[in-house]
């Protein structure tokens, strides 16, 4: 397939930041995996973290860095089991090992990134496991 000009990505990727970021808080990682967080952006996380809570949540499900803030996965959690227009399926995807964050991709387009592949791309050490 082929990758579309510099001009074309610049005008999908604020399209995606214009859609996005109101509705999901949106940080524009390049990595979008909405659909198997519960419609819940993991890089809203003060830690930024990708696969699950911390250690430190608190009793109340809020934050232990921001703690007015409820947890980024306890909330995804929730709206998972939650998510009425969900597919099954998707569901259960927050259960899913996703590979660590590729920050070379922040401020790009996931869109972009979904269609050429760009954002399949695993650390070493990742080898078998699955990308976004």
């Amino acid at each position: 397939m082929k990758s579309p000009g510099a001009g074309a990505v610049a005008v999908i990727a604020a399209m995606e930041h214009v859609v996005k970021a109101p509705v999901w808080d949106c940080r524009m990682c390049g990595q979008c995996v909405l659909h198997s967080t519960g419609m819940t952006c993991p890089m809203t996380c003060p830690k930024t973290l990708r696969n699950g809570p911390c250690g430190g949540v608190r009793e109340d499900g809020n934050c232990e860095v921001v703690p007015d803030m409820r947890c980024v996965w306890v909330k995804a959690h929730d709206r998972a089991e939650h998510m009425p227009l969900l597919p099954k399926s998707w569901r259960l995807h927050i259960r899913d090992l996703r590979p660590p964050v590729d920050n070379s991709l922040a401020g790009t387009s996931s869109w972009v990134n979904l269609v050429t592949k760009r954002d399949q791309q695993t650390p070493a050490g990742w080898i078998g496991a699955h990308a976004p």
